[in-house]
C-alpha cells in the first residue's frame, strides 16, 4: 500500500535526510588511498549516533539475503554495483566506491547514495559517475505532480540508454517513509505515462545503478549480498529521498 505523507511527515523526513547527507559526506571525507571500508563505516556511524538515529540497514535482512547487514553502509567498490558489505579492503589508488547510506530519525527514514574515485582517476569512471549523476537528475525532475512513476522510469533509462550503460533490471527506487523500503517501486527503466500516480506527498528514493559495460547483467557474490557487473566492468550508483510536491521534487536528503 502507498502512504501519502503530509508536510509535517515531509518534514521530519527531511530532518533524517539531513543526517544522511552528513553521514555520507563524512564517509567521502574519509576515503582515501589506504583507508579501509570498515573505516568508512565507522565515520558514518559516528554521525548516526552523535544525530540520535538508528541505521536502518544495520540488522536489515531480507528475503534474498543469507544473514542480516552487518552494517550501516553499504561499500561497493569497482565492479560491485550495490549492497557491499564494509570489510578490511583498504583503499587504492583508482579506485571507484560507492557509499549508500539510510538514517531512521523520530521514526521517519532518509536513503542516498553517492559515487566517487579515490586517488587518481580513470576518465572513464569519470563519465560513469556523471552519467549516473545525470540519470539521476533526469529522475528527480521527473517526479512532479501529474506525471507517472513511469516518467520517472523513462527519464532515468534514456539517460543510461544515451551514455550506453547497462542497469541491473531488477533493482531500483522505491517509496519510503516510516519504513526504508515501501510501496511503490520505481524502476529504472519503463514507459513514460505508465504505473502509480504521482502526487503531492509521496515520498520516493530515487536510485539510478549504472553499469559501463552495457549489457546489465550482474552476479552475486558469495557473501550473498554484494551485487558485481557479470563482465566485471564498473558500476556507479546516486540516490536521492525525493518528495513529490506541488511546488516541485524537494530533495530530502541534500545537505
Amino acid at each position: 500500500m502507498v502512504e501519502i505523507k503530509t508536510d509535517a511527515a515531509l518534514a521530519a523526513m527531511r530532518e533524517a535526510g539531513r543526517v544522511v547527507a552528513r553521514a555520507l559526506a563524512a564517509a567521502r571525507e574519509a576515503a582515501r588511498v589506504g583507508v579501509s571500508l570498515r573505516e568508512l563505516d565507522d565515520a558514518a556511524r559516528a554521525v548516526l549516533d552523535e544525530a540520535g538515529a538508528r541505521s536502518p540497514f544495520l540488522g536489515y535482512r531480507p528475503s534474498f539475503a543469507p544473514t542480516p547487514f552487518p552494517a550501516v553502509l553499504c561499500t561497493s567498490v569497482n565492479d560491485a554495483v550495490v549492497h557491499g558489505i564494509p570489510t578490511g579492503y583498504r583503499l587504492r589508488d583508482g579506485d571507484l566506491v560507492s557509499v549508500d547510506c539510510g538514517a531512521e530519525l523520530e521514526g521517519w527514514t532518509g536513503d542516498a547514495a553517492i559515487s566517487f574515485t579515490v586517488g587518481t582517476p580513470r576518465p572513464a569512471d569519470l563519465r560513469l559517475i556523471e552519467a549516473t549523476r545525470r540519470a539521476l537528475d533526469a529522475g528527480i525532475a521527473a517526479a512532479t505532480v501529474g506525471n507517472r512513476i513511469g516518467d520517472i522510469s523513462h527519464a532515468i533509462g534514456t539517460v543510461a540508454r544515451e551514455a550506453r550503460c547497462g542497469m541491473p533490471g531488477d533493482f531500483g527506487g522505491h517509496g519510503i517513509g516510516r519504513r526504508m523500503h515501501e510501496d511503490p517501486h520505481v524502476p529504472n527503466q519503463g514507459r513514460p505515462g505508465r504505473g502509480y500516480p504521482l502526487r503531492h506527498g509521496l515520498a520516493l528514493a530515487i536510485e539510478p545503478m549504472l553499469m559501463a559495460g552495457g549489457r546489465g547483467g550482474y552476479r552475486t557474490a558469495t557473501d550473498g549480498w554484494t551485487l558485481h557487473t557479470e563482465d566485471g566492468s564498473r558500476a556507479a550508483h546516486f540516490e536521492h529521498t525525493v518528495a513529490v510536491t506541488d511546488e516541485g521534487p524537494r530533495i530530502l536528503t541534500a545537505l
